[in-house]
């Protein structure tokens, strides 16, 4: 078997698909739902994603008590802790982990291939939603053709931009490559005291739409060994483009060579960025932080090379259920929250989007035109990380940024750099086999 790492969620939604396809109030084989008088569902939701998720859980928790006859206690977790967490659970069995469970999409492979999950493939069939799912989203949590768990909110990155100083020197939004590098090399002349498009080096995210939209993978699986392919020459081109719009146009500065998402946020709330990569959160964050900003920031999905669209990581969370004595309950509470009023509801709160076609749809057409360049990004140009537990200790490795840095710092060529990342990585997979 020869399997693409990267799964674009290119969706052709019908125009009639403009309610959530949803199992409703009944059961999954059409007749009453779970029957849980006198249980109770523990569930582990991390902490920040909704900065008030308590009253949102009170909600849903009557709502699914008056359903179903069951309670739910929520235990929130911290996401810095929480993998180690989960393994150290799933490791003690049925009496350690929780029923139901918020788990970030790079994390499912991990907690899968190690029987923590339930895979639930059936179960989203029978209830009618597997046709609706974000399909870059479903994929990020379905291994060897299972599911194991339903897509909950999901976010994408795609290109914030100053609409007010774009309008100022008479610049349209890039579409193309060129047009990113001409645009970028402007802003740098006409705005000197801003970072025109920063090359942030600890953002592993703000690079790999590069290395895709030049046809590139991050890595590649065959016959159940995984493969680096960053050092292929689609992801050197990327990775060229990328970085040499710092070492060859000199539109970010080398005080950027070392920026985390972070730091660009920061340096944005502070009115000092012109136009970066930014996630679907990013413009509502920048407003928070900076009210003079409001209304003086534009979106637009990521360039491709000539026109379209560069792939863009396409992460969120899951809410899966474990293997406890209580898996058709605990499906029925993933089921009253990923579909319908709650799906909403949490986008609505979040500020990020639902994993459901006919839910983004809904977002989509309200034309908001700082949702819907990230929406159309998601829809037709997300992507996910190779799914193997094996990335996860590529990223903690910080194989990608410490690539990057090292060209930025003039330490490499791109070759040399990535030549070096790719075996890295492939040591790390080796020892995952």
């Amino acid at each position: 078997m020869n399997r693409r790492v990267i799964a674009a969620g290119c969706i052709a939604m019908s125009l009639g698909l403009t309610a959530t396809a949803c199992g409703g109030d009944d059961g999954d084989e059409g007749g009453k739902a779970t029957d849980g008088k006198g249980k109770t569902l523990t569930v582990w939701i991390m902490e920040g994603t909704n900065p008030d998720a308590r009253p949102f859980f009170k909600e849903a928790g009557a709502a699914f008590e008056k359903k179903t006859g069951a309670k739910i206690h929520v235990e929130y977790q911290q996401w810095a802790t929480a993998q180690k967490k989960f393994t150290t659970a799933i490791e003690g069995g049925e009496d350690q982990v929780p029923d139901v469970a918020e788990v970030g999409t790079t994390w499912v492979p991990q907690f899968a291939e190690t029987g923590g999950l339930v895979d639930v493939t059936d179960k989203v069939k029978k209830s009618g939603l597997d046709n609706d799912l974000v399909e870059g989203l479903k994929d990020a949590g379905t291994l060897d053709g299972k599911q194991y768990g339903m897509p909950w909110y999901a976010g994408v990155r795609s290109i914030v931009y100053r609409k007010d100083i774009f309008e100022k020197h008479n610049l349209k939004a890039p579409t193309t490559w060129k047009e990113l590098e001409a645009t970028a090399k402007t802003l740098k002349e006409k705005e000197p005291k801003m970072v025109s498009f920063p090359v942030a080096g600890g953002a592993e995210m703000f690079a790999a739409p590069f290395i895709w939209g030049a046809g590139g993978e991050l890595a590649t699986e065959s016959g159940g060994t995984w493969k680096s392919g960053v050092n292929s020459p689609e992801a050197i081109k990327g990775i060229e483009y990328y970085t040499g719009l710092a070492t060859k146009d000199k539109v970010s500065p080398a005080k950027v060579n070392t920026w985390t998402e972070k730091e660009v946020g920061d340096a944005w709330n502070k009115g000092e960025i012109a136009m970066s990569v930014g996630g679907n959160w990013t413009p509502k964050a920048i407003v928070d932080a900076n009210k003079d900003l409001k209304g003086k920031l534009g979106a637009v999905p990521i360039p491709g090379e000539n026109g379209g669209m560069s792939k863009s990581f396409l992460g969120g969370s899951y809410l899966s259920t474990f293997n406890t004595d209580k898996k058709d309950l605990a499906w029925e509470f993933v089921k009253l929250l990923t579909t319908g009023e709650f799906a909403a509801k949490w986008a609505e709160q979040t500020n990020y989007f639902p994993g459901q076609n006919s839910e983004l749809k809904k977002i989509e057409a309200k034309k908001d035109p700082l949702v819907e360049p990230f929406a159309k990004q998601m829809l037709e140009a997300g992507a996910t990380v190779p799914k193997t537990k094996a990335y996860g200790e590529i990223q903690a490795s910080k194989v990608i940024p410490g690539m990057v840095q090292s060209i930025l710092t003039g330490k490499s060529s791109v070759k040399e750099a990535a030549d070096k990342a790719a075996k890295d990585m492939d040591a790390i997979f080796a020892k995952d086999k």
